[in-house]
């Protein structure tokens, strides 16, 4: 009885046209060409924040809301708060390691300075 949702299920997916292909992956970043797009500089800044550090994310080349796309994927994965304008991804704390990683793991170049 448990198996009967199963079989109709694989029923359904043979039906339908393409049903099939592989399922679909979670839409990728956005990203240019292969080896077009510039290395990311990431940047420790102190300055008019009270002592407290922020991990500046700079040199992307695409819109803002792809930007802003990238900068919720980092805070999530981060867990920690932070902001995305004017081409700049703005994350709280010196978190200048982790977020080279993961940069580098959503299949970016990036260096710190």
């Amino acid at each position: 009885m448990a198996n009967d949702w199963m079989k109709s299920l694989e029923s359904l997916r043979e039906t339908l046209p393409g049903g099939d292909e592989a399922p679909v992956e979670e839409a990728s970043l956005p990203q240019d060409e292969p080896g077009t797009q510039p290395r990311l500089d990431i940047i420790l800044d102190k300055k008019n924040r009270r002592g407290k550090a922020a991990t500046i994310v700079a040199g992307f080349t695409f819109g803002d809301d792809e930007v802003a796309a990238v900068a919720a994927r980092l805070k999530q994965k981060l867990g920690t708060g932070g902001s995305s304008r004017g081409g700049e991804i703005l994350i709280q704390g010196d978190k200048r390691q982790q977020v080279l990683e993961a940069l580098s793991a959503m299949g970016f170049k990036a260096r710190i300075i």
